[in-house]
């Protein structure tokens, strides 16, 4: 079995890995495990979610890479990243040449062979809007409708605004 740890940001990105990647890359042998980057800790309690300083993410980079066995990627949104993340002031006009300039860079800065350093472009909850036929297994026609005309409002999933607003506007209920 081939083991990939997906370093990311918060709950939501966990839930994905846990939900989605998880089944699907285990009927094929793989064995994907989520880590949320841990933003404080006390000797009783670990705060989670969330990014505010490169240094504390290279480091546990770092230490995930440790086992050579490993692939180890990334789920951070882009516009979230701090200010100390190396080339993140780049001015690349191209947004896409951008992030990929800054994968770049913090791959090279942190050193490890194993890392895959993925920025997400956008917000990830809007990516969820990329397909949402797809929600057709947790809910029911009504949802999928209301959510695929959300979708249809944008050019691209990315440029759906408030969508937490849109749904509550439709009254969606997600059962």
């Amino acid at each position: 079995m081939k083991y990939v740890y997906i370093y990311c940001e918060g709950q939501t990105e966990e839930a994905f890995v846990n939900d989605i990647l998880y089944p699907y890359f285990s009927r094929i042998g793989i064995y994907v495990q989520p880590i949320i980057h841990k933003t404080k800790r006390t000797p009783t309690k670990s705060f989670r979610g969330g990014v505010s300083k490169y240094e504390p993410i290279k480091n546990e980079i770092i230490k995930l890479c440790q086992d050579p066995n490993c692939i180890v990627t990334t789920m951070f949104d882009y516009y979230a990243m701090p200010e100390d993340t190396p080339a993140i002031t780049y001015s690349e006009i191209d947004i896409y040449k951008r992030v990929d300039f800054i994968e770049n860079a913090v791959s090279k800065d942190i050193g490890c062979e194993n890392l895959i350093f993925n920025l997400i472009l956008h917000e990830f909850e809007a990516l969820l809007f990329s397909e949402p036929q797809a929600f057709e297994h947790i809910t029911n026609d009504k949802a999928v409708k209301q959510l695929q005309a959300i979708r249809n409002s944008a050019e691209t999933p990315e440029h759906i605004n408030n969508s937490i607003e849109t749904l509550r506007q439709r009254e969606l209920k997600v059962s």
